[in-house]
């Protein structure tokens, strides 16, 4: 069946067996829109062909935004039909491979396996460089916090009583219900799991020991510092970081304020103060709560637990842990106000940062926590 089409910028003929679409006139940026109609409404006719031949002798001229439709139309029709063209000007040839360049992607290079652990080491080397520049940069933030506390012990006058009192307020008071909660907690789980296995042997007045040295020593200090991390560490660094965001840290440096003693240093030493009474008061709390699993699992009266207590437990057990604090509390502090003064360009920065200032304070905690471990171990404290 022979058919024939003829628009302002095709000319199309032929039959279902194969069809010669003769492209004609000036293809320019301007008249994009009427070819594009065009070749629209030809478009039904050449789903129906097998073979189709792209003429291009009666093609006037072809401007770049046009050979661009061009690459466009010829990748449509390849998907309907086998194309071909004839009759190409070596401007046009030219013009095509040009433009073909740029619009065309790029090839996908088969990936293998070495490309794959070539990837995986590259990113491992990126990260490692991206945690050496923080590490150099908070080694620069502990240098500026030392020289700002060492003018500060110079010159006393200049120590900020009452933004430290407020921090230890929030940092410290305002913690109390949770960590009463969870050294309650911890103290009632540690003697109950305890009490299930010392049954066993008949051994239930060693709970007492147990209690008497794993929670001041270890516990407290680690489930404290742990929370008051998530929690006001935190909260550091967002304060910082809002003002970070805000300019005023830039509106207090060009007025002349000491950055690091305004924003660090109170917020450093209130954090000092408030984790060590913090950790005292979780120790009394999680020796309630073991006293009174030993009173209802065990049947040990609490003046025969306070008894053994104080005669069996020593001393050093309690300084070990309050030891442990001002450490703690150095650590949280100090990387709640670094990573607060990396927030740059958006809220959203103030998330990421926040989300990496607990995940480190946690981690730099429970590894400085295992050093103390070794330490006290091998010098038998």
């Amino acid at each position: 069946m022979f058919f024939m089409e003829k628009t302002a910028y095709f000319h199309m003929i032929g039959n279902k067996n194969g069809v010669t679409l003769q492209l004609q006139g000036d293809w320019r940026v301007e008249s994009l829109d009427q070819i594009e109609k065009s070749f629209n409404q030809l478009l039904s006719k050449l789903s129906k062909v097998e073979r189709i031949t792209l003429d291009l002798k009666r093609l006037n001229h072809i401007d770049t935004g046009a050979m661009v439709f061009f690459i466009s139309m010829r990748k449509r029709i390849k998907k309907i039909a086998k194309v071909r063209a004839v009759h190409i000007p070596d401007e046009f040839c030219r013009m095509f491979k040009l433009v073909n360049r740029y619009t065309s992607p790029p090839p996908q290079h088969k990936r293998g396996p070495l490309d794959i652990i070539a990837d995986f080491f590259a990113d491992i080397g990126k990260k490692g460089e991206a945690m050496l520049g923080d590490f150099i940069l908070f080694l620069n933030f502990l240098g500026q916090t030392t020289l700002a506390f060492a003018h500060l012990l110079r010159r006393p006058s200049l120590f900020r009583h009452k933004e430290t009192a407020t921090n230890i307020y929030k940092a410290g008071t305002t913690a109390m219900p949770i960590i009463t909660l969870s050294a309650f907690l911890v103290g009632i789980v540690i003697a109950f799991q305890s009490a299930v296995q010392l049954q066993k042997y008949g051994a239930n007045i060693f709970i007492v020991d147990m209690i008497g040295i794993s929670i001041p020593r270890e516990l407290s200090p680690l489930i404290t510092a742990i929370i008051v991390a998530g929690r006001s560490g935190s909260s550091y660094t967002a304060q910082i970081g809002v003002m970070k965001i805000t300019e005023e840290i830039d509106a207090m440096k060009t007025m002349g304020f000491e950055i690091f003693r305004f924003l660090v240093l109170p917020r450093v030493i209130a954090m000092m103060i408030a984790l060590p009474l913090l950790i005292f008061f979780a120790d009394i709390v999680g020796i309630y709560g073991g006293l009174l699993v030993a009173k209802l699992q065990l049947d040990i009266s609490p003046a025969q637990f306070l008894d053994r207590l104080h005669n069996e437990v020593d001393v050093r057990h309690y300084y070990v842990g309050l030891f442990k604090g001002p450490f703690f509390a150095f650590i949280i502090a100090a990387i709640g106000c670094f990573r607060g003064f990396q927030v740059s360009g958006n809220t959203e920065s103030i998330g990421r940062y926040t989300t990496i200032s607990v995940v480190n304070a946690i981690f730099l905690v429970i590894a400085m926590d295992a050093i103390f471990s070794v330490i006290f171990t091998e010098l038998d404290i």
